[in-house]
């Protein structure tokens, strides 16, 4: 391997970890701080990737269509959240786990009834449709470097959100006495809608963001949502930073498995997994 062709495989890892980041970070959210297993949450992923081809083929414009598809998110999650979520949180992880699967089951039901089972492209703006070559016969898309530095500045962002602000604090208290802060006057369950829809959002934006270079299809979700929960465990459950430090780890062993060990590519990421777990099992990170 020439020294271009490792920097486009570096630049690969990075993007697909802090693409990866985005999906894991709600789920850590979610799983790490409310307690919930959330099985649906690649659904969110494709519910979020549907969005984006539905929207931009109304606009004609992907950053639009994003902008657009968010707020939806946002508030589609909230719906969620008030009218299933909320029942769960003293239930036991079983019935938490069946509630998720059936709506697995319902989303893709409903994604079958209303665009097909078509495979569909989302088309990259034309600002960024540009490559930037790094060789006479390489060059590398400047799409999938707006979504690193996107991913990176939203990992930014949640990471002073949830550490510096009073939203954050509130949140933090909420994962560990969900009664003591209540007690002290703070709504609860508005805090836990607040941060379930956050997921949910965050999910959805990764796949508006991975549309145009992964494409639109049926069961798109089930695939991240394995690879999201490998990453909230060896991140360590709960924890922000630990979710991108161990996407970007994942990130690069699965990428540089499929070049250098293709006949392992696809147990990579567990063997990863299995080492970081054995060396550390509670995760690289606590909860913070």
């Amino acid at each position: 391997m020439d020294f271009v062709s490792f920097l486009i495989q570096v630049l690969n890892s990075l993007q697909y970890g802090l693409l990866l980041f985005l999906v894991a970070s709600g789920l850590t959210l979610v799983f790490g701080i409310m307690g919930i297993i959330n099985l649906a949450h690649g659904s969110f992923y494709m519910v979020g990737a549907y969005l984006a081809f539905a929207l931009t083929s109304m606009t004609g414009n992907l950053m639009l269509a994003i902008a657009l598809g968010l707020p939806l998110a946002f508030v589609f999650g909230a719906i969620l959240e008030w009218a299933l979520f909320s029942h769960l949180y003293k239930r036991d992880h079983l019935e938490q786990v069946l509630l998720t699967y059936g709506l697995i089951l319902i989303f893709e039901e409903l994604r079958s009834l209303a665009v097909g089972d078509d495979v569909h492209g989302v088309t990259i703006p034309e600002l960024f449709s540009a490559s930037i070559p790094l060789s006479d016969n390489l060059s590398y898309p400047v799409y999938r470097l707006v979504i690193s530095v996107v991913c990176l500045a939203l990992a930014g962002g949640l990471y002073w959100l949830i550490q510096k602000t009073r939203l954050g604090m509130m949140i933090r208290a909420g994962s560990h006495d969900r009664d003591m802060v209540k007690a002290l006057g703070i709504d609860i369950n508005l805090l836990y809608r607040t941060v379930f829809a956050l997921g949910v959002a965050l999910a959805a934006l990764a796949g508006m963001l991975a549309a145009p270079i992964s494409s639109v299809y049926p069961g798109m979700g089930s695939s991240v949502l394995i690879i999201s929960f490998v990453i909230v465990v060896i991140g360590g459950v709960g924890s922000v930073w630990g979710a991108l430090v161990a996407a970007l780890v994942i990130g690069f062993a699965d990428t540089f498995g499929k070049v250098l060990l293709p006949d392992l590519a696809g147990l990579m990421v567990y063997l990863v997994m299995a080492v970081v777990l054995l060396w550390r099992p509670e995760g690289i990170f606590k909860k913070g």
